[in-house]
Parts: C-alpha cells; structure tokens; sequence
C-alpha cells in the first residue's frame, strides 16, 4: 500500500526525491560525475574508456576531461559543433545507467529536483565494434544498425511496449525473451553512405549469450536466428551488447540514437581482422566527418 501511495505521489508531482536521482554535493550525477551545463546535444557513445581519447583527437577544441569508473567523458568542439563523447562501457545495464544520468542532466532541474517544463532532446551516435553473423558481411566493413534485438531484457523494466516494432518481434524465431527497436530514421538515412544497413543482435554477456564455447557450453545459437530473412534483408546482420538498450532508451526518454559498427569477427566463418585498430579508426574519422554536418 505505501508503495503504491509512493509511486502515485511521485508521477503527480513530478518531484524526484534524492534516493532516486542521486546528486553529488558539486551538482555532478551520482555515477557519470558530470554537471548539467557539462554535456552537449550531439552525444558519441563509445564502449571502451580509452576508445574516448581517439574519437577526441579529431576535435577541434576540448573544454572537458572527466572519468569515474568506466565513465570517461570528453567534451569539446568540431567544426563549431559541441560535441561530448563518453564511454559507458560493457553492456545494457550500463546504458540504462549512462543513459538515464545523461538525460536527468538535460531534462530534470537539480535544484528543485522537478522535470524541466521544456523537453531538451539529445542525439546519440554510437561507435563500436561488432561480430557479423552472416557469411556476406566482410570484415573490416561498416554496419549501420536500421534495428536492434535485445536478448538482454533491459526494456523489460520499464513500459516499453509503445516504442517498440512489434512486426519484427513477430519474425525473430527463438524462444528466448527478446525484444525488437529501431534508430531514429533520420540518423540512419544521414549515415546510410558509411556501409550497410542491417540488424543487430544484442546480447548481455560475451561469451554464452554470443554462443561462445570455452570450457562451458552455450545453450543459445544465435544461427537459428540469423536464418531468417524478410525482402532480401537478412536478418540478424550483426551482433554486439548496446545497441538495443541505447535505441530503447533513446526511445523511451525522448532522444534520438543511431549505431555504428565496425565488423571486426564474422562468427560464422571464425575470422578475425587483421588490422582492429585501423579499421576502428577509419571508423572514427569517417564519422566523425558526418557528425559535424549534423
């Protein structure tokens, strides 16, 4: 009974109480440490912390250098353009805690602890790396992720329903939980010129969950997903460990996002490039060269 008294005062009001949203004594969010004057509108998400520092290279200016955790973020100019790249390292559940820290800094006022009157909508770029699941993705090549599975089950903690593409729920063959988002139409269309369009996997571990066999084996086989094809799309292209969260989120909390991928493995015929880190980087700076036209 309380805690439905709670959480009907909570949504009337709009006041967010400090267990909730919890702000350090310099007005930084509680994991990210950042402050609400501290982030841009263009957001570039990245999953490793030091991968943060190459995006950063190819700004003009750098105003901001802060890390807590895996958090890193750097906040500077490109083109006149404010930009804020930040790490958020492995996972959806670290999207769902990078993502909703991020949006209380543009959308909740730290003073009265109120929902701002006026929605500020952020734009999320994300570049990662990613595995192809299909024999005709190359290595080495770029894909742009028109929609995302989540095998991860981030969205199922929250009402979600209305955001999501129920028709493409409908073709995924597995009996695992899942669920399906697409990116913002505009961001996909914007950067369609970097690769190829496709369908990503995401999942919430490395090893299992991308049907990887150590000394444990997996019982998820992501090849009888990748199976499915609808009008000469094959679906899954890709699979990775965000992407489904950050378009959930994004989604949810009113943003827009879009991911890209540069397919470092192809799982189905076991190679890996020869070359990650340069094909990572012209990754960068060919984004990087779209992002400023934003």
């Amino acid at each position: 009974m309380y805690l439905r008294k709670f959480v009907k005062s909570y949504d009337e009001d709009m006041f967010i109480p400090s267990s909730e949203l919890i702000i350090n004594p310099d007005n930084s969010v509680y994991h990210l440490k950042l402050r609400p004057d501290e982030i841009a509108d263009t957001i570039i998400t990245v999953g490793d912390p030091t991968r943060v520092e190459l995006v950063a290279k190819g700004l003009d200016k750098i105003h901001l250098e802060r890390q807590s955790r895996e958090f890193k973020t750097i906040s500077g100019e490109l083109d006149g353009k404010q930009l804020t790249i930040i790490s958020t390292g492995i996972g959806t559940d670290n999207i769902d805690i990078v993502f909703n820290e991020l949006d209380a800094l543009a959308n909740i006022d730290f003073e009265t602890r109120e929902v701002k009157p006026i929605h500020r909508p952020l734009t999320f770029i994300r570049i990662g790396t990613s595995g192809a699941i299909q024999k005709g993705v190359p290595l080495d090549s770029f894909i742009i992720s028109k929609s995302a599975i989540g095998f991860d089950g981030l969205l199922n903690f929250y009402e979600s329903k209305k955001i999501r593409n129920t028709s493409l729920e409908e073709k995924v063959n597995s009996q695992l939980n899942y669920y399906a988002v697409d990116a913002d139409e505009k961001l996909v269309e914007h950067f369609s010129g970097l690769g190829t369009l496709g369908i990503t996997i995401t999942a919430n571990g490395f090893y299992g969950p991308q049907s990887r066999n150590l000394r444990l084996k997996h019982s998820f086989d992501f090849r009888k997903i990748a199976d499915t094809v609808e009008q000469g799309m094959l679906i899954p292209t890709n699979l990775e460990m965000e992407t489904a969260g950050i378009y959930g989120m994004s989604k949810l909390l009113g943003h827009r996002s879009v991911s890209l991928n540069a397919i470092l493995a192809n799982r189905i015929t076991n190679e890996f490039s020869s070359n990650p880190s340069k094909t990572v980087q012209r990754l960068i700076d060919q984004s990087l060269a779209l992002i400023s036209s934003l």
